[in-house]
């Protein structure tokens, strides 16, 4: 999905990295939840499936989005197994999303590597994409909790609908800052704070820091989008396995664009128009665009709006147990934006 319309490569590991010391400090839980995904997406009477789902679960992607779920049970003192099969399950909901984006989006790279839809077909994408999506459920449910099943039930709704928003809004110069954010909660931070609302609530915590994890979850992934989206014009194609500029050669408005043609002279917009409305791309374009982007202080301000959503991530867990892993929640808040440097 994205980019974060899938998610892009982070730095080559390090032990001084958040998701690097999160991972160290659940190494017995991720452990568990790897060894659960590789037995629910296996199956007897069709070989691909779990041939298209070991290329991409297998690809290097770091399991962000499950290693919340656990961090945030862990942090309100959760002791049972269920946040195992909560977090496989959030992997799962990821991964289907990213098989069903590549056929979308007709991406022929993620992660630095060949997409499912490219080595095999649309059709595998699709339909491998559909038995994780029902294993996430039949995950979920054995959890045993409603609560559970109708926030990460929810979450996939809203997933589909911001996919579904951002397509009729991509190319479109109408799209202003608040569509924008609507598609980055749907397609991005929806699962985030499924993720983190439901280790919480499997923990039986309280309202107020069940809450809690959900603010944290949705400024985290919109934090996360929006640093994600200014990476396609100023990241490191072997940081982040895409070539600078995707977004614009795919005709996506996202945040740093959108930013620029709110400023345009008209001259500009008819770039604009012709570059993303009508597709008709030339030589140079991408280099013009960057130079207006520029121009208009898009690329400072888009930073800006992400370092303020990792703000608020960060104050939402003021009201959590102060211990180790709320620290690494903290610091991974911050990092998410001190990538872009």
């Amino acid at each position: 999905m994205s980019s974060l319309d899938g998610e892009r490569v982070m730095d080559a590991p390090s032990p001084g990295k958040p998701h690097d010391r999160l991972a160290a400090a659940l190494a017995g839980d991720m452990e568990s939840v790897n060894a659960l995904i590789r037995t629910r997406m296996a199956s007897d009477h069709a070989p691909r499936i779990p041939e298209v789902t070991a290329h991409l679960v297998e690809a290097g992607g770091k399991r962000l989005r499950p290693m919340l779920t656990l961090a945030t049970a862990r942090l309100c003192g959760y002791e049972g197994s269920s946040h195992i099969r909560l977090a496989a399950t959030v992997e799962f909901i990821h991964t289907a999303t990213l098989l069903h984006d590549d056929v979308v989006d007709e991406s022929a790279q993620r992660r630095g590597r060949p997409t499912a839809n490219l080595l095999w077909d649309n059709k595998s994408s699709v339909l491998v994409g559909d038995y994780l999506f029902a294993r996430a459920f039949q995950l979920m449910t054995e959890t045993g909790s409603l609560r559970v099943l109708d926030i990460l039930a929810n979450a996939s709704a809203t997933i589909a609908e911001g996919e579904v928003l951002q397509m009729t809004a991509a190319s479109d110069l109408a799209t202003d800052e608040s569509i924008y954010l609507k598609v980055v909660r749907g397609k991005t931070a929806a699962l985030f704070s499924a993720a983190t609302q439901v280790g919480g609530v499997i923990a039986g915590a309280p309202d107020a820091q069940v809450q809690a994890l959900y603010d944290y979850g949705d400024a985290l992934g919109i934090a996360f989008q929006i640093a994600d989206d200014l990476l396609d014009y100023q990241g490191d194609a072997n940081a982040t396995g895409k070539n600078p500029g995707d977004d614009f050669r795919e005709r996506k408005l996202t945040l740093p664009v959108i930013k620029a043609v709110a400023r345009a002279t008209p001259d500009e917009r008819a770039f604009w128009s012709r570059c993303i409305e009508k597709g008709r791309q030339e030589a140079g374009d991408l280099d013009h665009a960057l130079a207006l982007m520029r121009r208009h202080g898009s690329f400072e301000a888009t930073r800006a709006d992400a370092e303020g959503w990792a703000d608020r991530a960060r104050a939402a867990l003021a009201v959590l147990p102060g211990n180790d892993l709320r620290a690494m929640l903290d610091d991974l808040a911050g990092y998410v934006v001190a990538r872009l440097a």
